[in-house]
């Protein structure tokens, strides 16, 4: 291996920007970050519908070294977040890495380094590849009769077209997630009718986006009085990781929160639909102040008859109702297990993914995976998933794998994690995990595999930076390259 490593980063999203700035800080400038779009941002450039925005406090969702005192509100916007990592990306060095409209369609390790060969047919050499792909990027489109047949415009939430115009339409929108609990609130008073087609209510936690006042912007910009504020943020954050994670007192205060957010809705056949039949916190918990004033406006219906299939004029329910649109939106979710793919990773000894994950998707601490080595990962399989926020999932992440790299420069090596220990852990993961109300709460999630069994680690944040604070030598299988 060259003195300096050749490091390819996938993914110029907030893991893979965070990844860049590390590499540079340890003075490791020979990397390039592939991205597959046009610009950098992953979630924060995709998701440009109408009321998008980050619903973890914009203060706690911001790198930990970049803190940002100019936050306007509670939640930043998604234009805003944007803005603030475009921002973090320039002024950290990043942006000049980045190649654009480059996607990788396979990784193949041939015994030294990592041959990369893109859509286009280019091939790149890697010493080291940190896959910062991302989750919530592949859309879920639902498989229903005459989705094409529909004569009006229709789309997946995170590919909104801004060209057309909804206002005073007939707009219908199918799911109840977060993504439609947002756009839900901001059109239903610019639309001329909104149909709400839901399968499954969601829990919905209050929490409104207050603007901050100047005042408190001026004292945030106190590096003492910014990070109490972070740390108070951090607080709220790990209850709701405590109540998702087995903390009998924590959850019964989270539900009656949600509870009595619920009783707001003055018309009892509407709050019957809107009353979820699992646990709170089975799902992903959704944040809003504003949906539950939304839906009550008298031009917005909540349809939970099922949709029997799309037709030229709107969509058709199984109580035989035409419901008349000019607009259909799909906020339907994210494949959220597919992860790498579709990229085709093969490993040592011919090893690929597929093989690898035929069962669950094998991995090592949620960043490394057995027969792969110097291939790691920023917010794997087995994340945290309800129990802290995904910023500092991934600043713990790229901490740790910054150490692996570090450990790859020194020793001249080759590391993956032994296949046996990441076996051990995982099992102790998946057991921990189906105890939790992502297991028993009697939901069906994107937590959750095939089989039902959470695809997330019910780790609370403190106990996540212990655990990876320092990576534990014995762990990996290190070959001299």
């Amino acid at each position: 291996m060259p003195a300096a490593p050749r490091i390819v980063v996938i993914g110029s999203g907030v893991a893979g920007i965070l990844t860049g700035i590390e590499l540079r800080h340890r003075g490791l400038t020979d990397f390039t970050i592939l991205e597959k779009a046009d610009t950098l941002g992953g979630t924060w450039r995709d998701n440009v519908y109408p009321g998008v925005a980050c619903d973890v406090p914009a203060h706690y969702y911001s790198y930990s070294f970049e803190p940002n005192p100019k936050w306007t509100h509670r939640f930043a916007s998604g234009p805003q977040l944007w803005d603030y990592f475009h921002h973090t990306a320039d002024k950290y060095g990043v942006t000049g890495h980045i190649r654009y409209g480059v996607e990788v369609a396979s990784a193949r390790w041939d015994g030294h380094a990592w041959e990369l060969t893109t859509t286009g047919g280019e091939r790149i050499d890697a010493d080291v590849v940190v896959s910062c792909t991302g989750r919530l990027h592949h859309p879920s489109t639902p498989d229903i009769p005459g989705l094409d047949d529909f004569a009006g415009r229709v789309f997946h939430s995170s590919r909104w077209d801004t060209s057309v115009d909804v206002d005073g339409a007939r707009l219908g929108l199918i799911g109840t997630g977060s993504s439609a609990t947002q756009i839900t609130a901001a059109l239903a008073e610019r639309v001329g009718h909104l149909d709400l087609f839901q399968r499954t209510a969601q829990w919905i936690f209050p929490m409104h986006d207050a603007k901050i006042p100047w005042w408190r912007r001026l004292m945030l910009r106190i590096p003492a009085v910014g990070r109490r504020y972070h740390d108070s943020i951090e607080e709220w954050v790990n209850e709701i990781g405590r109540a998702a994670t087995g903390d009998p007192k924590a959850a019964a205060e989270r539900r009656k929160v949600c509870e009595d957010a619920l009783a707001q809705v003055r018309d009892p056949e509407l709050r019957a639909k809107l009353t979820p039949d699992y646990e709170v916190g089975c799902k992903r918990l959704v944040i809003s102040g504003t949906f539950y004033d939304a839906v009550q406006r008298p031009n917005v219906d909540v349809v939970t008859e099922g949709i029997e299939r799309v037709e030229a004029g709107g969509v058709r329910t199984s109580d035989g109702v035409l419901h008349e649109l000019d607009v259909l939106v799909l906020a339907t979710g994210f494949h959220a297990d597919a992860y790498l793919r579709p990229m085709q990773v093969t490993g040592e000894n011919g090893i690929g993914l597929d093989e690898i994950w035929a069962d669950v998707p094998m991995n090592y601490k949620s960043v490394a995976l057995p027969h792969m080595p110097n291939f790691f990962l920023v917010n794997g399989p087995f994340s945290p998933g309800g129990s802290a926020s995904v910023l500092s999932i991934i600043e713990t992440h790229v901490a740790y794998v910054m150490q692996l790299v570090d450990r790859i420069v020194a020793e001249d090596v080759a590391l993956a994690p032994d296949a046996e220990r990441s076996a051990e852990l995982l099992a102790g993961i998946r057991e921990r995990a189906s105890a939790t109300v992502w297991g028993t709460g009697g939901c069906s999630s994107w937590y959750l595999d095939r089989n039902g069994v959470p695809l997330v680690n019910p780790i609370l944040l403190d106990d996540l930076k212990t655990d990876m604070e320092h990576p534990v030598r014995e762990d990996f299988v290190a070959t001299a390259r």
